[in-house]
């Protein structure tokens, strides 16, 4: 039986908790998103009457088609799946192109996934902007419970706004989207975001004062979330910054000087 992109489906709960349980050593998101994504341009491959992969594209805020979620199960790796799955996404990003919903592609990727930035580089892509994500455990902190706000254009201080592994321009749609998809705390004049139920964070000023005000609550989110660890996002310019942003007790995945997320866009309109 020839292999098939579909819609995802409820049934296909077991085949994606397979493929979460296989990736990034058991730490997918995949498992926990799945309900939220049904019925959103949440795509599976069948072979053989089993899904062995996924693609999801979500609408962001400035007509952005956000392209994430491509997995593909590790006993079917190697075999075209990845590409298969990459290039559906770009068909559907040109039909909803044509429908006026969005004018270009963009995702993020680890600095160490070769498959996904050969894909990039293969098929139009470039590199929008560079971030870096720290990981920190919990426990290094003392929580400090911070205040739930309500986000304004006027908090939004980058121009590109990390929430999670997504990343949203600042403009008049995004303290919406943001509100729907993601938590403003206040701790001491000092403003973070989170996505609902996640703990990536992303503090809305950058610099080493501001870190060491907010890493306290952030610890307090994850905590709340059940959470022995937590990443935190930050722009690219913190390269400078590295040594004091370690001392704090945040540290990289994979040890590099150079920005470790990349972000790419390929414009279709």
């Amino acid at each position: 039986m020839a292999p098939m992109i579909r819609k995802a489906r409820p049934e296909d709960r077991p085949f994606i908790e397979e493929i979460a349980q296989l990736t990034w050593g058991g730490k997918d998101y995949l498992a926990r998103v799945f309900d939220e994504w049904l019925g959103d341009n949440f795509y599976v491959l069948e072979v053989n009457g089993k899904v062995i992969g996924t693609a999801k594209l979500t609408l962001l805020p400035g007509k952005v088609g956000w392209l994430e979620g491509l997995r593909v199960h590790p006993d079917y790796r190697g075999r075209g799946y990845g590409r298969k799955l990459h290039g559906f996404m770009l068909e559907l990003g040109e039909k909803l192109a044509r429908e006026g919903k969005v004018e270009a592609l963009e995702f993020a990727t680890y600095f160490l996934n070769r498959e996904s930035l050969s894909m990039a580089e293969r098929t139009g892509f470039h590199i929008k902007a560079r971030f870096f994500v720290f990981g920190a455990k919990t426990e290094e902190f003392k929580p400090e419970e911070p205040e739930r706000i309500e986000p304004t254009l006027e908090d939004l201080t980058l121009g590109l706004i990390p929430v999670g592994w997504r990343f949203v321009k600042r403009g008049e749609e995004a303290p919406d989207w943001i509100r729907e998809n993601a938590e403003l705390y206040n701790i001491n004049g000092f403003h973070f975001l989170v996505p609902k139920n996640e703990t990536t964070f992303t503090p809305l000023d950058v610099g080493l004062a501001t870190l060491k005000a907010t890493l306290p609550a952030m610890a307090w989110v994850a905590k709340e979330r059940d959470r022995e660890g937590f990443d935190v996002m930050l722009p690219g310019g913190v390269k400078p910054l590295l040594s004091g942003i370690k001392r704090l007790g945040l540290f990289l995945w994979d040890e590099t000087e150079e920005p470790n997320v990349l972000v790419f866009r390929k414009k279709i309109v």
